[in-house]
């Protein structure tokens, strides 16, 4: 093996680290994901599991170094913080999500090292995974950005979205990736894994041509508004009456629109303060037109609580409160710690409430759909789980903070996921981009460009059944791999024996 890489393999780890940051948007060269996996198996496989362990964290300071640099936009230029301390509290970040392949490398070289190859093979791939899920899902409420599926979006793996989701996509990556690492190495391989590639690529490309829902009604004209409200202007009080008309003015252009849908928080301003003078007018003239919107905006809950939330005005009014608030942006954990560096560096930041787990889907178009604020589109299962009695899907959010990054673009490919696994139409409304449509293929349908005062139009269809990754979710998807692994795992012994 020495023969193959005679340079010293802690080395290139970071090269290829960030090489699988390309397979994301914007970049999208989404073959450089399985080249990358495949130099992490190969370094899994000829080192002790600590050095493994050590290429890993190298590979994730690669990863996260290159693919979420944007942090520092958000803490510097957003939230006012020095160079220092933005760079510092940056690189922690990054520091600290780098372990999480050096753990993935620490248990895949010791399973590497096992008998049975096919156990090995699939059993690295379920590492891979649930670390990812342990990452994006429990830890600190979840992160999962740069989760290698989400490169795949236009590769035959996409057709397995709808079936088995995120991780299921990103499993079936990691053991193709394991498997060339193998037939790299041992000859007698290479015929059945060219086999077996054919057989998890073609049966994904198969699968693309699978419709699993159906259309129930006729076409829905919606428009999504993207104000461009600068993000160091949208909260100054003397901007908030500018801002309220600037959304009115794009709003009356559309009201021979179905539905028209604001982005997160387009109103800087309580729900209270501006309900009687702005928001009942509204309602008014909208149910006059014929027209449900959609409006994000800061509400007040009991006592000192407050929401971030989603109203919908015109023919029916109601409200969603956000769910999965983000860490260290709407809420602080790790208290009181975390609020004590963070006042310390003169870092302003929220403390939203919690809204409830099982809140009523809202209604515009005629049609349920449902709602996701900001993040909330990173989960598949919190969107899985509410889906079966929705038309459609919506998303409002605020990428200002992170200025013209690959934030935004990575933003928006996990919302396509999404729409994918649903089998729905997704409507985003953001506030500078990227607003946008997608299709239930995950297929981007029309997209307002960054940094532009705009609308975006068109048509959607309001959708009905329900993807087997919708019926199952990602437990369902967790326990079925386990399964698998267990039952190869039993053949390896039974045939020893």
């Amino acid at each position: 093996m020495t023969r193959l890489f005679p340079w010293n393999w802690l080395l290139p780890a970071p090269v290829f680290g960030a090489l699988l940051t390309l397979s994301f948007a914007p970049y999208d060269y989404c073959y450089f994901a399985l080249i990358a996996l495949v130099f992490f198996y190969l370094f899994c496989m000829v080192q002790p599991a600590a050095r493994a362990a050590l290429c890993g964290y190298l590979f994730g300071l690669g990863l996260f170094g290159f693919g979420i640099w944007w942090v520092y936009i958000s803490i510097h230029d957003f939230g006012g913080a020095d160079p220092i301390s933005s760079g510092l509290l940056a690189l922690l970040l990054v520091s600290i999500w780098a372990l999480f392949p050096a753990i993935t490398a620490y248990f895949s070289a010791k399973l590497l090292a096992m008998k049975g190859v096919w156990f090995r093979l699939l059993a690295v791939g379920l590492v891979w995974v649930a670390v990812e899920y342990f990452r994006g899902y429990w830890l600190l409420n979840g992160f999962p950005w740069l989760q290698v599926a989400y490169g795949q979006l236009n590769t035959p793996l996409a057709g397995y979205a709808p079936v088995v989701g995120v991780y299921g996509m990103g499993f079936l990556l990691a053991v193709s990736a394991a498997l060339l690492a193998e037939a790299w190495r041992v000859r007698t391989l290479r015929l059945p894994g060219v086999l077996m590639l054919c057989a998890i690529w073609g049966g994904g490309g198969l699968l693309q041509g699978v419709n699993w829902t159906n259309a129930i009604g006729s076409p829905i004209k919606v428009t999504l508004v993207q104000g461009n409200i600068a993000q160091d202007q949208k909260w100054q009080n003397d901007q908030m009456l500018n801002t309220l008309r600037l959304y009115l003015r794009l709003t009356e252009q559309h009201w021979d629109s179905d539905v028209i849908i604001w982005p997160e928080t387009a109103i800087p301003a309580f729900l209270a303060e501006v309900k009687d003078f702005y928001l009942d007018p509204l309602s008014a003239k909208a149910r006059e037109k014929g027209v449900d919107l959609v409006v994000g905006l800061p509400s007040n809950g009991v006592g000192n609580d407050y929401y971030n939330s989603v109203i919908t005005l015109g023919e029916t009014e109601a409200i969603y409160h956000k769910h999965h608030l983000l860490p260290f942006g709407e809420y602080l954990p790790l208290q009181p710690l975390s609020g004590w560096v963070l006042d310390q560096l003169q870092i302003p930041l929220g403390n939203f409430a919690l809204g409830g787990a099982r809140q009523s889907l809202l209604k515009a178009g005629g049609y349920p759909f449902v709602t996701t604020i900001c993040y909330e589109d990173a989960f598949g299962e919190l969107m899985s789980r509410q889906v079966g009695q929705a038309a459609y899907l919506v998303n409002v959010t605020n990428d200002g903070w992170f200025g013209n990054t690959s934030q935004p673009y990575q933003h928006m490919q996990m919302a396509q996921m999404r729409a994918l696994e649903t089998g729905r139409y997704l409507l985003r409304a953001t506030n500078t981009g990227l607003t946008g449509f997608v299709g239930p293929n995950g297929k981007i349908l029309a997209q307002a460009p960054l940094f532009t005062t705009t609308t975006l139009t068109s048509t959607i269809i309001p959708m009905a059944g329900l993807t087997p990754y919708a019926r199952w979710g990602d437990r369902a998807v967790f326990g079925g791999l386990i399964l698998l692994v267990g039952m190869v795992w039993s053949l390896v012994r039974y045939a020893g024996r």
